[in-house]
């Protein structure tokens, strides 16, 4: 049966048509949706007139009292942008920097004492500075009461919003009896050594260093160790970078020289300094911990034990040396006394 060009042609119009009717069109609109530009902005303290130098804000304030200060906002983008601006607690990460509460979590400290306008709006290219009100608690306690303020963008993506935020620090400090005090704790100190018995090893000595003061700190200290029971010494120096009240830092510090000769005593001392403010009349509390350390010295017994086994084949080859030098002697002696009793005398 022959089909004719007409026939066929109909036929795959007809296809055609259900192809189309199952293959879903997106709308015009969806696809000339544009992509959202990119915001770039900074935050920085400022006065009156604009950004006034200072990288972030540190008062020392007295319970009651109220101050304003000023930041501002600069818009670097190529339009319009409404930034949201919010003042929560601040904290220190686990790499040292500074950092706020998220959004979803409530201040209870420095953040609550700021008060600030929600919005702010900054044309393209612009700065606008905006005060904001600190109020502090009449019952609050001396020290450190750190914050921070950041303007905000939230972009969505779907189902999911994602906060961008920049902001700098506010470190407030009420007045009154400030303490550095750092605790020392979980002292460990591990042995590494030198498998040639004539080099000493090394120590590496860790602790947490907690801030239980009420100002932020630093702090400076020694790693003493001693071994042979204090007859051998070995010194080295450790840091405790920025930790806030509160705070714990993990350090580890290395001490070289070390021969692990038994009993091993390490003590580390720290003390702090304030950090930030005027540490004037500050109380300074420092820091020590002790641990003891049994080291069994693998080389050096390595090194006795060969020593004793060349001692030993030395007095083995020495006796049997011996023994045969007078096994010798002995038969030399009955070879001389039977030839002279072979010997005739003569008359």
């Amino acid at each position: 049966m022959t089909r004719t060009p007409l026939r066929v042609l109909t036929r795959l119009l007809a296809v055609l048509a259900v192809v189309l009717a199952l293959v879903p069109i997106s709308s015009a609109g969806a696809m000339a949706e544009p992509t959202s530009p990119t915001v770039t902005w900074a935050v920085q303290p400022a006065d009156r007139n604009g950004p006034d130098g200072r990288r972030f804000i540190e008062r020392t304030l007295d319970p009651g009292q109220v101050v304003t200060e000023h930041l501002a906002v600069r818009n670097f983008s190529d339009s319009t942008v409404v930034f949201s601006l919010k003042a929560a607690d601040g904290y220190l990460t686990d790499k040292g920097r500074f950092n706020m509460l998220p959004s979803h979590e409530k201040s209870v400290a420095g953040g609550t004492w700021i008060t600030v306008q929600d919005k702010v709006t900054v044309e393209a290219g612009g700065t606008k500075v905006v005060p904001f009100t600190i109020t502090v608690p009449e019952d609050v306690t001396p020290g450190d009461h750190p914050a921070g303020i950041a303007a905000t963008v939230t972009s969505t993506g779907g189902t999911v919003a994602v906060e961008s935020r920049v902001g700098f620090r506010v470190m407030l400090r009420a007045s009154g009896t400030v303490t550095a005090s750092v605790a020392l704790s979980d002292l460990t100190a591990t042995y590494t050594p030198s498998w040639n018995p004539f080099s000493a090893g090394s120590l590496k000595v860790g602790y947490t260093a907690t801030n239980d003061g009420n100002v932020a700190l630093t702090g400076a200290g020694t790693v003493q160790v001693g071994e042979l029971f204090g007859l051998v010494e070995q010194k080295g120096s450790t840091q405790v970078a920025e930790t806030l009240p509160g705070g714990q830092q993990v350090v580890d510090t290395q001490i070289e020289g070390v021969w692990g000769l038994g009993r091993l005593k390490t003590t580390v001392s720290v003390t702090p300094a304030v950090q930030g403010g005027d540490p004037t009349g500050a109380e300074i509390r420092p820091g020590t911990a002790t641990v003891t350390t049994w080291i069994v010295p693998w080389p050096q017994l390595a090194l006795l034990l060969l020593l004793g086994l060349l001692i030993l084949a030395y007095r083995l080859i020495t006796q049997r040396r011996r023994r045969r030098l007078a096994q010798l002697l002995a038969t030399a002696r009955e070879e001389g006394r039977a030839e002279g009793r072979r010997t005739t005398p003569v008359g």
